[in-house]
């Protein structure tokens, strides 16, 4: 086995794939990368059992084989080399020896039989979503999924597909969004959930990308093809809740203000709220908003007031500060708009301009109890 690739090139794939490898991995195998070589195609996998990411590279070579290298190793090697072609061949020693301008180096490598075969996928179906779309689907709901063990199906995000468009949502029964594209739809109605850590490793790769990802799934797994990148990752299984029963449909108290400003308001406030319920008041009257927080334990307070337009009565509702920083972070637009009907029912949080056509995103905030 024997080729040339471009150091910058290779370096820049494996950091993408190693995004898949975990610290503490039962399988030594777990902890190479796959190499499969194929006449000027390297194909490299790096997998966790559950997750598997491959990329292809052209290369100089005319050889067919496949062997699995260490991959912190490879990376930490691959990281200190500027621009340069990289000679990689077998030796008689068990090694795959990397020839640079400065020198070589030995990896002993691994039998590639050991790595785990990438999950086929049967009697898929299918659909196929622009890249910098799907990455924004995910950037603005991951955050909101939950770390509960006990509830695993509220830990990943929940694709639905339909004739009438697509919705991603995320909850952690605290807080919920729903990302809607009514621009795009797919023949077959589908659900499925999706766990965080290849929707993570997708969001990071597809930021910006014009290139179309196919999207296959059957019950249990899900690809996502694009370019020259494969990527199979295991579902979460189980029934997601029914999210729709938790979003209040009346909602007359309607508050309108600019959302950096609103942001940094509650940020600032924040700061001197109790440290375990990081609560904050918002108290609307007219055109002005209240946002105060007290920590009684330590006799801490503070209190802001900004203008805003607001149809309603007058209203006290406590928020918990780091969900709501949280959702403001996420939005890109000007001005926001937050639905209130009492003060203990959920408030909803929209954004009222910076959308594409097409694109809706309703966020859900859950109330806590104000101590008077």
């Amino acid at each position: 086995m024997k080729f040339i690739v471009s150091s910058t090139a290779l370096f820049k794939q494996l950091q993408t794939l190693s995004g898949v490898l975990n610290n503490n991995n039962t399988l030594p195998i777990l902890d190479h990368f796959l190499f499969e070589l194929n006449q000027n195609v390297l194909t490299v996998t790096a997998s966790d059992l559950e997750t598997t990411l491959s990329a292809k590279l052209t290369v100089e070579s005319g050889d067919q084989q496949n062997i699995a290298v260490p991959a912190r190793l490879l990376l930490d090697t691959l990281k200190t080399f500027p621009e340069q072609p990289l000679t990689f061949m077998l030796t008689d020693q068990n090694t795959i020896e990397i020839n640079s301008n400065h020198g070589k180096y030995a990896l002993a490598y691994a039998n590639a039989e050991e790595f785990p075969k990438t999950i086929a996928i049967n009697d898929p179906f299918s659909t196929s979503i622009k890249g910098d779309i799907l990455a924004t689907a995910i950037g603005k709901t991951i955050f909101a999924s939950g770390n509960d063990d006990l509830r695993p199906v509220m830990s990943g995000v929940f694709f639905q597909f339909s004739q009438n468009g697509l919705n991603f949502v995320a909850t952690d029964a605290h807080k919920l969004v729903k990302y809607e594209r009514t621009d795009l739809a797919t023949e077959q109605v589908a659900e499925f959930i999706t766990p965080k850590k290849p929707l993570n490793l997708l969001k990071s790769i597809l930021v910006g990308s014009e290139s179309d990802v196919l999207i296959e799934y059957n019950e249990s797994n899900a690809k996502f093809s694009f370019d020259d990148t494969v990527l199979v990752c295991r579902l979460i299984d189980g029934k997601y809740p029914n999210y729709e029963a938790v979003i209040p449909k009346e909602n007359p108290n309607v508050l309108t203000i600019d959302r950096a400003q609103f942001m940094s308001s509650v940020k600032r406030v924040s700061i001197f709220s109790n440290k375990t319920t990081h609560q904050i008041r918002l108290k609307v009257a007219g055109a002005q908003l209240q946002v105060s927080a007290e920590d009684i334990d330590y006799s801490n307070k503070a209190e802001e007031r900004l203008s805003c337009s607001y149809q309603g009565d007058d209203m006290q509702i406590g928020f918990n500060a780091r969900f709501l920083s949280e959702m403001l972070t996420n939005l890109n637009s000007n001005e926001v708009q937050l639905e209130m009907s009492l003060p203990n029912r959920a408030g909803i949080l929209t954004p009222l301009d910076g959308l594409d056509e097409g694109e809706r995103i309703t966020m859900l905030v859950m109330p806590v109890m104000l101590n008077n």
